[in-house]
């Protein structure tokens, strides 16, 4: 249990204050393919929907999503990833109270979707995909999350993994921030994901997890995302068959947890209600632990 730094990023709606509770990041796939919701909030009216409803449930900032990048996964092209994502970006206008950040990997979205209301870039990538990004970035003053991933979404569970995953994840986040910070990101507006369930064995995810406190001290926000996630599937298997993602929503809730306790600022989910209850939880006992010392 770790006493988690606070940070303060700075969006054209206002200050996001991070490490004095845990904010959660609802995800919203806007795909037809995505591991745990492909197809279901392809339509633009039930995506709005939804992330009203993750609002409602203690949502910090909604994560909309439109290029899926689950194991074994193809890329799409700019034009394809905007028909997706921008008639939810329209519809959302004024009806959002909290700040929507887009999670892609190219600089031309990026920049388009900051201009339809996005606020905040997540690259999966970490810059590797299109360093131009950081660029967009920079520009229109947002803050950018900078994910490790080793491989590609369609190459990355077919290895080799790392022989030392923390090491690695240190490594790649530390030139996703040189490359930022070259483009003319500003220290402040940067937050660093491990990348779990990418490129990762799943044992590694349990040790990534383990070994948060190490990634806390590069000096940046932490944001995590363990979310019915495949390495879950496999723990909770039966008869040798991975547990469906429906049924991993116990198994995300001791991830969160742990994530919490080892110093995540965001932690990144699906099922908002059942996390923020988690959340709250575990920031009480932060806060009891920093009472007591």
């Amino acid at each position: 249990m770790i006493r988690r730094k606070t940070f303060h990023l700075h969006l054209r709606s206002g200050i996001l204050r991070l490490g004095e509770r845990t904010l959660m990041m609802g995800v919203l796939n806007v795909t037809p393919d995505s591991f745990s919701d492909g197809g279901k909030f392809l339509d633009a009216k039930r995506a709005v929907r939804h992330a009203l409803a993750m609002q409602r449930d203690g949502a910090d900032i909604i994560d909309i999503g439109a290029e899926s990048t689950r194991p074994g996964s193809i890329g799409i092209s700019a034009a394809e990833e905007l028909r997706r994502l921008l008639p939810v970006l329209q519809a959302l206008r004024g009806k959002l109270k909290i700040p929507i950040s887009v999670d892609t990997q190219k600089a031309r979205v990026a920049e388009i979707a900051l201009g339809a209301g996005a606020e905040i870039v997540n690259d999966i990538s970490g810059l590797r995909y299109d360093p131009e990004l950081a660029r967009v970035a920079s520009e229109c003053g947002a803050p950018l999350i900078l994910m490790h991933m080793r491989g590609t979404p369609r190459t990355m569970q077919k290895g080799p993994f790392a022989h030392h995953v923390m090491r690695d994840v240190l490594g790649g986040l530390r030139k996703s921030i040189a490359t930022a910070k070259k483009f003319g990101v500003k220290q402040s507006q940067l937050v660093i994901d491990p990348g779990i369930g990418f490129g990762k064995s799943y044992s590694q995810n349990y040790e990534l997890l383990a070994e948060l406190p190490k990634l806390a001290k590069l000096g940046y926000p932490v944001m995590v995302g363990t979310s019915r996630k495949g390495f879950l599937g496999a723990t909770l298997a039966k008869n040798g068959k991975s547990a469906p993602a429906e049924e991993r929503i116990f198994a995300t809730a001791a991830t969160v947890a742990a994530s919490v306790l080892n110093g995540a600022h965001i932690v990144r989910v699906h099922d908002v209600a059942e996390m923020k209850q988690v959340a709250l939880a575990m920031d009480a006992l932060l806060s009891a632990n920093t009472r007591r010392h």
